[in-house]
């Protein structure tokens, strides 16, 4: 678990989304225009491929996936792509894979084998609190229950984020809690979580700053986490990043509290990984 721990986010690391489950099945559902959409078959997920509604970094999901996740890492869908490609003469053209049969559930599932102690923890962090969910920054106190989703994001449980450590996949991780302790790697961000609107200067700074951690990729994983499942501070963060047009914003409900609580070790604020270079985030 240490070991696992301070593996995460050695630096500002910037890619794609790791496979979130060694099993898929079809139909998938996806995210489109920040809602998710589907169930669509393969010939349906094909055609989307076809007109461009359908690309490798578009996050998708499938029964026996633990979390979405970029559909070019998912190995049941690359064929999607490798079958729109002009095969060479002397080369046959790539046969689709084959279709599974397994019908999902309204929610992402666990993998069979998973961890039982993370299982459960998900569980935890994807309850519903009776918050509904909001695409405006909270104002008012910042620690209470908040909503179970995020519009035009994903809820990513500490499941998922120790799945993406493991495969040691990139993403940047962001504290916007700015206490005495941190996760391994993150970027001290307190700034972002503040109120007000997506015009203020607060969001003009956030832009520049993004933009240059990310060099304008803006497909960037961007994991944001603050205390607990009630804390809004990264709620106000994440939505920040996905009203400046970044697709694959994740929010960490669990925050430290879920990550303490599965056994992993936090690091003193302040404390920099090998190789990470010294950046942060701070509204004037």
């Amino acid at each position: 678990m240490r070991r696992l721990a301070m593996r995460i986010a050695t630096g500002l690391m910037l890619a794609v989304l790791p496979l979130a489950a060694a099993a898929q099945s079809e139909p998938f559902y996806m995210v489109e225009n920040g809602q998710q959409g589907g169930p669509y078959s393969m010939d349906q997920l094909a055609a989307k491929v076809q007109s461009g509604a359908l690309q490798q970094t578009t996050l998708v999901w499938a029964n026996g996936m633990a979390d979405w996740t970029q559909a070019g890492n998912v190995p049941a869908l690359q064929g999607l792509w490798q079958a729109t490609q002009t095969p060479p003469p002397d080369q046959p053209p790539s046969l689709p894979p084959t279709q599974p049969t397994t019908q999902p559930t309204n929610t992402p599932t666990t993998q069979p084998n998973g961890n039982p102690q993370l299982d459960a923890l998900a569980e935890q962090e994807r309850r519903d609190m009776g918050v509904p969910a909001t695409n405006q920054l909270h104002s008012g106190a910042m620690h209470g229950p908040t909503p179970n989703s995020i519009p035009g994001g994903q809820l990513v449980t500490t499941k998922g984020l120790t799945e993406m450590v493991q495969r040691q996949m990139p993403y940047a991780l962001f504290d916007v809690l700015g206490g005495n302790e941190t996760l391994p790697g993150a970027i001290p961000a307190v700034g972002a979580s503040q109120p007000g609107s997506f015009q203020d200067q607060t969001q003009q700074q956030m832009d520049q700053f993004l933009n240059q951690l990310t060099q304008g990729k803006k497909d960037t994983p961007l994991v944001f986490y603050c205390l607990s499942v009630e804390c809004w501070m990264s709620y106000n963060a994440s939505l920040r990043a996905i009203n400046l047009g970044y697709t694959n914003v994740l929010w960490y409900r669990g925050g430290i509290e879920a990550w303490k609580a599965a056994g992993f070790q936090t690091v003193p604020a302040g404390q920099m990984q090998p190789g990470q270079q010294p950046q942060q985030f701070n509204a004037q």
